[in-house]
């Protein structure tokens, strides 16, 4: 049974890597925050007195459910605002460039302006084409190899075989490794 304190260091702990998960998946950032927190508030709500070695995978079966859910609510009101949008038209097209410059406020200052640039480039790239992966392929491959998770654990946290676990991560290796390669980075 997890301590209170066992649970919020886990929360502390995976907030941000699973919140890029969901960022990867959904390509929003309000809407992958909301499913973070949701996720994180069900693991504490409903699965908080399992002991703390079951936390990781229970917490992201929950994170893919919760991200499978936004898709489903997302393709039913994309079907109703399809249905309207010919009564009226707005476009909310905000940019704010203070919060392109606090994203980068983070990274090292040792580095020189030129490393830096290049560094960020090299980050978009690989987040670009993780993106580009399919679903299931970007799930395992985020889970094992950004989670930490093992085989098993990946698979009953995705509802699937060992295998197609394996699977999924050797192709999105290789599609990665091919795509990164094909734009000159080599990792």
């Amino acid at each position: 049974m997890a301590s209170d304190q066992e649970l919020a260091d886990f929360l502390a702990g995976v907030e941000r890597r699973a919140f890029k998960q969901a960022v990867y998946t959904v390509r929003d950032n309000e809407a992958a925050l909301d499913i973070v927190q949701d996720a994180m508030i069900k693991l504490a709500e409903k699965y908080g007195d399992r002991p703390a070695a079951e936390l990781p995978p229970v917490f992201q079966r929950i994170l893919q459910n919760a991200i499978h859910d936004y898709f489903r609510r997302q393709k039913v009101r994309n079907t109703w605002v399809s249905l309207f949008s010919s009564f009226g038209h707005t476009e909310d097209d905000e940019f704010d460039l203070l919060e392109t410059f606090e994203s980068q406020a983070g990274s090292p200052g040792a580095e020189s302006s030129e490393q830096q640039l290049e560094r960020e480039q090299v980050l978009h790239l690989i987040d670009d084409e993780i993106q580009k992966l399919p679903a299931r392929q970007r799930e395992a491959f985020l889970m094992r190899y950004w989670e930490d998770m093992d085989v098993a654990e990946t698979a009953a946290a995705m509802g699937c075989s060992e295998g197609s676990v394996k699977t999924h991560c050797s192709r999105a290796t290789h599609t990665l490794a091919h795509a990164l390669k094909a734009k000159g980075i080599t990792l």
